[in-house]
């Protein structure tokens, strides 16, 4: 009898715990039924804080207050785009797939969906910029089931941060930005979002590191200073709002660390301090306003600190200065090592690169520096990407993103080298006009375009601002001789 008792009982426990592995890959499926499980379903127990450890006058954590908060701003995002499925994955990767394709990839229209967290009672939303990118229509939902149509006001992929917002709406609940800077390693958080199209979701977990770089974007300025934490994100989470006990919004959840494509011990978002600058300049122009130092770095490790004879392993090292930068006009060189930007510590590359980023073109901060094993200090007025001290207009960006190619104008060593008065050089080529209806290289300098010459962005927006018909394009390759000419259709 006991026999056939103990054989029923682990035949049920095989059946059940094959039913819960079936049930578990299920849940994954796109356009799959959501397998919903009770609260009495799920077995389980509570334990405080102070059954955990002894910490004199700690109190049990309560995160009601941040999640009560928090929870009334925070989307879901759907959007619709035609298009077919790329083929790159990553294991470090954005983690608002919840698209649906065709089995092969035909073209047909795709269904995305992520978060976004509220940051005024008007309607402005920030989320990522990689839950909108490409898409046709956007649609938001509210904590409340509400759902109003949105529209993009502007997006830094460098940085994967978006601004979108919804039309006729006002008297939102809406988060405020918190100080990034003051979160310390340890500190509990949550993170709120819409998981598996699961609305309003909060998880909870502590920081686990800051300024992290993990090599997820692509953009070449890419910036990535990300706040780690362990508080479970997944499918949906992107966008959504990390969060400290006040309550207050201290990071967008952007990608997670994962060999599986949902949740496996690390995620990752972009601080606040950070993304605050970036929206306020989306509202402001509809770009971002960056300065740029105008170096390559790295970061101080052991064997560098000894050569150069540091008295501590960190910093960030000067390993070129371009002409006519913002540093290299403030006399900063090639072995310098960074500790301060006006007056914050820089200890590692993503460090400093957040910091700068934090100003814009024509703002002058001051860079505290070793050189020779003495501390130096130096101000720095900070230029945009074209190695101009100015804000960069609208059209001109405009003018970049419809022909493909991120253009800088020559430096005077540049012109000198060459021989010429000027130009813009092709410094990276993208999706547009120049790749679809050219084979025009990186590069390439650009000195007239229709026959007019061409010396800054101002002078090429100028150019080809209402040209609907044919455009020659003429220049030289700084190793090649001989003038070339590229004809296209605007």
């Amino acid at each position: 009898m006991k026999t056939n008792q103990i054989l029923t009982t682990i035949f049920l426990a095989f059946v059940v715990s094959a039913a819960t592995f079936y049930a578990g890959f299920k849940i994954f499926e796109p356009q799959q039924e959501i397998i919903r499980i009770s609260e009495n379903q799920i077995p389980g127990s509570f334990t405080s804080f102070d059954e955990i450890a002894d910490f004199g006058e700690s109190q049990p954590v309560d995160f009601r207050h941040a999640a009560a908060l928090s929870t009334p701003a925070v989307v879901h995002i759907r959007t619709t785009s035609s298009g077919t499925r790329g083929q790159q994955q990553n294991s470090l990767r954005d983690f608002f797939k919840d698209d649906f394709f065709s089995p092969r990839g035909e073209p047909r229209q795709r269904r995305s969906s992520g978060s976004g967290v509220i940051i005024s009672k008007d309607g402005y939303i920030v989320t990522n910029n990689h839950v909108i990118s490409n898409a046709d229509g956007i649609n938001v939902t509210l904590n409340d089931n509400r759902v109003y149509e949105a529209e993009v006001i502007g997006t830094d992929p460098s940085t994967d941060i978006a601004l979108i917002r919804i039309k006729d709406a006002n008297d939102l609940p809406f988060m405020t930005f918190g100080n990034s800077d003051a979160i310390v390693i340890g500190e509990w958080v949550l993170a709120v979002g819409n998981p598996f199209n699961l609305s309003s979701t909060v998880t909870a977990g502590i920081v686990s590191a800051k300024s992290r770089n993990i090599n997820i974007l692509r953009e070449q300025t890419a910036i990535e200073s990300f706040i780690q934490t362990d508080a479970a994100v997944n499918p949906g989470n992107s966008g959504g709002a990390l969060v400290n006990l006040k309550g207050d919004l201290i990071g967008i959840n952007t990608a997670i660390a994962t060999p599986t494509g949902t949740f496996a011990g690390y995620s990752f978002a972009v601080p606040a301090n950070l993304v605050n600058k970036i929206v306020t300049d989306l509202k402001e122009f509809g770009l971002v306003q960056r300065g740029f130092l105008g170096v390559t770095i790295r970061n101080v490790d052991a064997d560098l600190a000894k050569k150069l004879d540091l008295p501590d392993i960190k910093g960030v090292y000067i390993e070129s200065v371009g002409n006519s930068s913002a540093a290299h006009l403030a006399g900063i060189k090639v072995g310098d090592v960074i500790t301060h930007v006006s007056g914050t510590p820089v200890n590692t590359s993503p460090q400093l690169q957040e910091q700068v980023a934090r100003f814009r073109p024509g703002d002058e901060i001051t860079i505290d520096y070793i050189r020779d094993g003495r501390n130096r200090i130096t101000n720095v007025t900070l230029q945009n990407i074209n190695n101009r001290p100015e804000l960069l207009s609208r059209s001109n960006v405009d003018i970049m993103e419809k022909i493909g190619a991120e253009l800088v104008e020559l430096s005077v060593a540049e012109r000198r080298r060459l021989n010429i008065d000027g130009g813009l050089k092709i410094e990276k080529l993208r999706n547009g006009i120049l790749r679809s209806n050219t084979n025009i290289r990186e590069g390439f300098v650009i000195t007239h375009i229709n026959k007019r010459a061409v010396r800054s962005l101002s002078d090429l927006s100028e150019v080809l601002e209402g040209i609907s018909g044919g455009v020659l394009v003429e220049g030289i390759y700084p190793n090649q001789s001989g003038t070339v000419y590229y004809a296209f259709g605007m």
